[in-house]
């Protein structure tokens, strides 16, 4: 057996960067970039008044109680102008006019005349006003030339909001990366409008691991079921294969068992095994190879064997796939105390929430055997332990889903 970080180890050695294609902003959301994102303007544009007000030229300050003339006025989205030094009306938004330097808003100024017009004509000054006052200058969000966004970086809603201000239309981001799906097992009805026959049950990996891939921004290129015949299983890789499939992840049959066919199957398609077995829990007889290109995920069939599997080990890997850093771990406090048994590393779910003492407690749920799916929908995040802990002892915890950070309401605690 080897051990999970040896394993981890010898998955990401063979993990292989995506290529980079060319995506619209605006279909950018929850895909990975490919590259830096270098703003092509500065951000703001240019230099423009952040309340509605008098924009003045302050020089060093201009004293309480002084009066100025108001010779124009400037809204939002009105082209440069050269003030001549003189006052001007300025809406918020609206771009500072030249030789003018600081902002006064109009509740701190006191109204002395108004034009024809109804417009201000004069007014005076209710406090000191200092240079640079209330003024957004340009760059001072994002410079020109400077990296906007990181490559690695998973587009959310806030990313296409700064995408859209610098005026990037098209984004370079990583391709979706293609996997494929097999079950095996003739016992798997994988209609689930059918009624179950007799020895039956309905397929419920082959479901989970197509919601948990597209979850991730992953392309399921194929997603069947075969039953418990090598010749079968080989046919499905093939068509995987076929389907330029990035990653293969089988459920079932990769044990000891007359029928735990998979691992000899894989050696008769000329697959390179990296390792088989595990010194986890769930999930100990799980295997990855290398064929040709793809790489090949073999997980064993109980459901939380499956779960583990993707998210400890084939989720690392789609994100070395694209560029981004490994996930965060977090720090909880176990609420009771747990045996585990030594020389494995265990995952078990858990509820984790934020306490009133500022850190992470985990609550590690009932009933962890790999066939109980339950438990996992209950759950939030993942415990990991190496062996018996003590009640209050802090232990390594990550959410239950890939990619997720944190747990509870948002709350950051624990975080290193």
């Amino acid at each position: 057996m080897i051990g999970y970080d040896d394993a981890l180890f010898a998955l990401l050695q063979q993990a292989r960067r995506l290529d980079a294609v060319s995506c619209a902003t605006a279909d950018a959301l929850g895909k990975v970039l490919a590259a830096d994102v270098v703003s092509p303007m500065d951000l703001p544009s240019f230099d423009h008044s952040a309340m509605d007000g008098y924009a003045l030229h302050a020089g060093q300050t201009l004293a309480e109680g002084t009066e100025h003339a108001v010779h124009g006025s400037q809204a939002a989205g009105d082209a440069s102008c050269n003030s001549q030094g003189m006052a001007w009306e300025i809406m918020t938004g609206a771009r500072l006019p030249e030789g003018l330097d600081s902002v006064v808003p109009v509740e701190r100024t006191e109204l002395l005349a108004r034009q024809d017009d109804g417009s201000p004509a004069r007014i005076r000054l209710l406090d000191t006003l200092n240079p640079k006052a209330n003024v957004r200058y340009a760059g001072s969000d994002v410079a020109k030339a400077a990296v906007a966004i990181q490559a690695g970086t998973s587009v959310e809603a806030n990313h296409v909001m700064l995408l859209a201000a610098l005026g990037v239309a098209q984004v370079q981001v990583v391709r979706p990366p293609r996997v494929a799906v097999i079950c095996t097992g003739k016992e798997l009805q994988a209609d689930l409008a059918q009624p179950l026959a007799d020895g039956q049950i309905y397929g419920s990996n082959g479901p989970y691991l197509a919601a948990a891939f597209a979850a991730m921004g992953a392309q399921v290129c194929c997603c069947e079921t075969v039953d418990d015949t090598s010749a079968t299983f080989v046919a499905a890789v093939q068509r995987a294969r076929e389907a330029a499939a990035d990653l293969i992840v089988s459920t079932g049959a990769v044990s000891m068992g007359r029928y735990d066919f998979v691992p000899d199957a894989l050696l008769e398609l000329g697959a390179q095994v990296l390792f088989h077995k595990v010194a986890i829990r769930p999930g100990k007889p799980q295997l990855a190879a290398m064929l040709g290109d793809a790489m090949v995920f073999a997980l064993p069939g109980t459901p939380m064997a499956v779960a583990v599997g993707l998210r400890f080990f084939v989720a690392p890997v789609l994100r070395a796939m694209r560029g981004q850093v490994p996930e965060r771990t977090w720090q909880a406090v176990l609420d009771a105390p747990q045996q585990a048994k030594g020389g494995l590393l265990h995952f078990l779910c858990a509820t984790v929430m934020p306490g009133s003492d500022g850190r992470l407690h985990a609550h590690v749920l009932a009933q962890q055997q790999p066939f109980r799916i339950q438990p996992f929908a209950q759950a939030n995040a993942w415990v990991l332990l190496s062996g018996d802990v003590p009640g209050d002892a802090r232990v390594e915890v990550v959410g239950l889903q890939p990619e997720t950070l944190v747990f509870g309401q948002n709350h950051p605690a624990g975080a290193r």
